[in-house]
C-alpha cells in the first residue's frame, strides 16, 4: 500500500474515532431525556378589568393541550411554512438550512443564525439553554435526532405547539388562541392561524396587542409563504389577506401591560403559596384604558402638545383610589418601564394646593391680596414663568396665575412644617424637606402618589389611597382575597373644600388649566411646570374621575417650552371627553357621608387674614419659621388633625 494511502487511511480511522469520541462525549453530557413533561410552574394568572373583561395574562396555563391526534389544520400549516417548511421530510435535520445558517455564520464570524428545525427547536426549549454556541447546537442536534426516532411527526409538531410562547402571557397554541381570538385553535381561520404563526418570530415585536399594523404585515408575510409553499391555494391566500383579524376586546389594550405588571407585584402577596391558576378582578375599566392610551399618543405625538416631550405617563382614579387607567409611558413594547407608578419627577406648580389648602386652615382665603413682585430669600429668589408679575392679586388670581412668588410667600406665613404635614396628610408619600422651594413643588413625586393627594379635594375631604385589585380567586372559585370598601379617613374640612374648589375652578375657567376645558362639563384641576420646562403636568377632576398628565424626557433633559396647560392639560381634556364616568356607589357613599367644618380651624381663623410677610434687610422674613418646631399653631392642628 503507498504511503499516501497508508497515511489516508489513519488520518480517516484517527478522525472517526474522534467524531465519535465527540458524539460520546456530548452524549454524556445531554440532560435527562426522561424529563419530557414541562417542570412544574406557579400556574396562569388571569387579569380581568372591573367587568370582567380579560385585560392579561401572565404565567402559564394549565389549561387543555393540542395533541397529534387533533392538530389544528390551519395553525399546523401556518408553523410550517414559516418555521420549518421540510418538516416532513427531513429527519430532524434540516441540512440544506443547516448549510445556509453555516455560511452566514462564517461570514459573520460568530453564531447567528440557527437554521433549526421545528424538532431542533423543541429540543432546545425542552431540556437545552438559549445561549449560541457550537457545543449547545451540536446537543440539539443529537437531542433532535433522539425525538424524532422517540415519537411521530404529528406528536413532535403538538409538542412544540403546547410549549412555544406567542406573547402577551400566552404558552402555547391553544392558550394563544383564546388570548387573541377567544376561540379554540381549531376554530382558527386562515388568517387567524397566520397572526400567530407570525409571532413566534419575535412575540412581543409582532403581538397584535402591541402593534395591530405590524403584526398584520407580518401575517401577510406568513400567508405568502403558505401559498409558496403548496398549502394554500392562491384564492385561499388573497380571501385571507382580504378578511379582517379582530383581536378579542380584552386583548386590545396594549398599554395595559403597566397596569398588569403593576398588579402581578401584588398579586402573590395575597394568594401566598397557591401553585395553581389565579383569575384576579382588577379596578381597571378598559373602556377608560383605551381612552387614557389614545390621549396620551395624541399629545406625544401632537408637535404643539408635546413640544420636545418624548415620553408622558396617565393615570386615573377613581374618588376611592381605584385605578380606572394606568398609561406608563408612549410605547409599552419598547419600553416597559412604568412612568406612572415609578418615574420620580419635580410636581412644580401641582404642588401649590396643598400651599393653599394649609393656608386656608391656618386662617387665609381666596380674597386676601398679596403682592405679584419679585422677593429675595437671601441668596434665593423665586421668579414667576416669564418672569412677568401684575402686582396685587387675591390668592384666588395668584393660584389661578400660578403665581410662584405669591405661593412662597403664602408657604412662609403659613409655615412650611404645615404645609408638608397637608401634602403627606392627603397622599403625599415621598420625602419632602423643609426648604423655601417646598411651595414650588421642588420635590419629586411620582403621578401615582400625586394622583392619590389629589382625591381629597374631589370626594368630600377623605384620604383615598390608590388600590388596584377588587378580588383573587382560584380557577375553581374560591375566594382568596376581597376588597372592602371603607370610608378613608376625614383629612380637609368642607369650609376648606368650598375655598380650593373656588381655586381650582379660577384655574380651569381663566388661568393656565383653560386647555383641560371638557365643553359643557365641570373641570377643576392645576397645571404644573418646572425649572427649564423639564417637567409639564396637569392634575385634575371631573364626574367623580380624577386624572394626572406628565409629560417630559427621561433624561431629564429641557423639552421645546413644554408647559402644563398645553399637552398635560389638553391631553387630560381628550381623555376625559371620551372616558366613561364612573358609576355612583362608593362615590355616593362619600358624597352623603356626614361633613362637618372643622371647628378648631374656624376658631383659629383670625377676622382678618395676615399680609404678605414683611422681610428683614437680609430677605429673610423676620416670622418665616425654619423648621416644623418654629410654627406652634400649625403644630396644634398637626395634634388635633393626627397628622405628624
Amino acid at each position: 500500500m503507498p504511503v499516501w494511502l497508508r497515511a489516508m487511511v489513519i488520518t480517516v480511522i484517527i478522525g472517526g474515532l474522534l467524531a465519535i469520541g465527540g458524539v460520546v462525549h456530548l452524549a454524556r453530557t445531554l440532560p435527562d431525556l426522561s424529563a419530557i413533561e414541562p417542570a412544574p410552574h406557579t400556574g396562569e394568572v388571569v387579569l380581568l378589568d372591573r367587568e370582567g373583561r380579560t385585560i392579561a395574562r401572565r404565567g402559564q396555563s394549565t389549561s387543555a393541550v393540542i395533541t397529534a391526534d387533533a392538530l389544528p389544520q390551519n395553525l399546523a400549516d401556518a408553523v410550517i411554512a414559516v418555521e420549518d417548511r421540510r418538516f416532513y421530510s427531513h429527519f430532524g435535520i434540516d441540512l440544506i438550512g443547516t448549510a445556509r445558517a453555516m455560511m452566514s455564520n462564517i461570514r459573520a464570524g460568530r453564531v447567528v443564525q440557527g437554521g433549526s428545525t421545528i424538532t431542533q427547536q423543541l429540543a432546545k426549549n425542552l431540556f437545552l439553554s438559549p445561549e449560541r454556541t457550537y457545543r449547545r447546537k451540536a446537543q440539539e442536534v443529537l437531542l433532535a435526532l433522539w425525538l424524532e426516532n422517540r415519537f411521530t411527526k404529528d406528536e413532535i409538531l403538538a409538542l412544540y405547539l403546547n410549549r412555544v410562547y406567542f406573547g402577551a402571557g400566552a404558552w402555547g397554541a391553544e392558550a394563544a388562541s383564546r388570548r387573541y381570538f377567544s376561540k379554540p385553535a381549531e376554530e382558527l381561520s386562515i388568517g387567524e392561524a397566520a397572526l400567530l404563526a407570525g409571532l413566534l418570530k419575535a412575540p412581543s415585536r409582532y403581538a397584535p396587542t402591541n402593534d395591530a399594523r405590524r403584526a398584520s404585515v407580518r401575517a401577510t408575510v406568513v400567508l405568502d409563504l403558505m401559498y409558496a409553499t403548496g398549502r394554500i391555494s392562491q384564492d385561499e391566500r388573497i380571501a385571507a389577506a382580504s378578511t379582517p383579524i379582530r383581536v378579542s376586546r380584552g386583548s386590545s389594550s396594549p398599554g395595559a401591560g403597566w397596569f398588569a405588571d403593576w398588579v402581578m407585584t401584588q398579586v402573590r402577596e395575597m394568594a401566598p403559596g397557591h401553585q395553581g391558576d389565579l383569575i384576579v378582578r382588577t379596578t381597571l375599566d378598559v373602556d377608560a384604558q383605551r381612552a387614557a392610551e389614545s390621549a396620551l399618543s395624541l399629545g406625544l405625538e401632537t408637535p404643539d402638545w408635546a413640544r420636545g416631550a418624548t415620553e408622558g405617563a396617565l393615570i386615573a382614579l377613581d374618588s376611592q383610589g381605584g385605578v380606572r387607567a394606568m398609561v406608563g409611558g408612549h410605547d409599552y413594547a419598547q419600553a416597559p418601564f412604568n412612568r406612572a407608578v415609578n418615574a420620580r419627577r419635580q410636581p412644580g406648580s401641582a404642588f401649590k394646593p396643598f400651599v393653599y389648602a394649609a393656608a386656608f386652615e391656618g386662617g387665609l382665603g381666596p380674597d386676601d391680596v398679596f403682592m405679584d413682585a419679585p422677593i429675595a430669600y437671601g441668596d434665593w429668589a423665586p421668579q414667576n414663568y416669564g418672569d412677568r408679575y401684575e402686582g396685587e392679586m387675591t390668592l384666588e388670581r395668584a393660584f389661578a396665575r400660578s403665581s410662584n412668588v405669591i405661593a412662597v410667600q403664602v408657604a412662609e406665613a403659613t409655615g412650611r412644617g404645615w404645609v408638608m404635614r397637608t401634602a403627606q396628610r392627603l397622599g403625599i408619600e415621598s420625602p419632602l424637606q423643609n426648604t423655601h422651594a417646598l411651595s414650588l413643588g421642588a420635590y419629586e413625586v411620582t403621578p401615582l402618589e400625586l394622583g392619590q393627594s389629589y382625591l381629597p379635594f374631589m370626594n368630600g375631604g377623605r384620604r383615598a389611597d390608590a388600590y388596584a385589585i377588587l378580588s383573587v380567586r382560584t380557577a375553581e372559585g374560591v375566594m382568596l382575597f376581597e376588597h372592602e370598601p371603607v370610608l378613608g379617613e376625614r383629612v380637609l374640612a368642607d369650609r376648606i373644600l368650598r375655598q380650593m374648589d373656588g381655586l381650582f375652578d379660577a384655574a380651569v375657567s381663566y388661568g393656565t388649566a383653560r386647555g383641560a376645558q371638557v365643553d359643557g362639563r365641570l373641570v377643576r384641576g392645576k397645571t404644573g411646570t418646572t425649572n427649564d420646562n423639564r417637567d409639564a403636568w396637569f392634575a385634575g377632576w371631573m364626574d367623580g374621575l380624577a386624572a394626572v398628565v406628565w409629560m417630559g424626557n427621561d433624561d431629564y433633559t429641557a423639552t421645546d417650552s413644554a408647559v402644563g396647560g398645553a399637552g398635560p392639560a389638553r391631553v387630560f381634556s381628550a381623555f376625559m371627553s371620551a372616558a366613561p364616568v364612573p358609576p355612583r356607589g362608593l362615590d355616593a357613599l362619600l358624597a352623603d357621608a356626614p361633613r362637618e367644618d372643622d371647628p378648631i380651624a374656624n376658631l383659629l381663623n383670625p377676622p382678618e387674614a395676615p399680609s404678605a410677610p414683611e422681610t428683614t434687610e437680609s430677605g429673610e422674613p423676620e416670622d418665616a419659621p425654619q423648621d416644623e418646631e418654629s410654627d406652634p399653631i400649625a403644630d396644634l392642628l398637626g395634634r388635633i388633625g393626627g397628622a405628624q
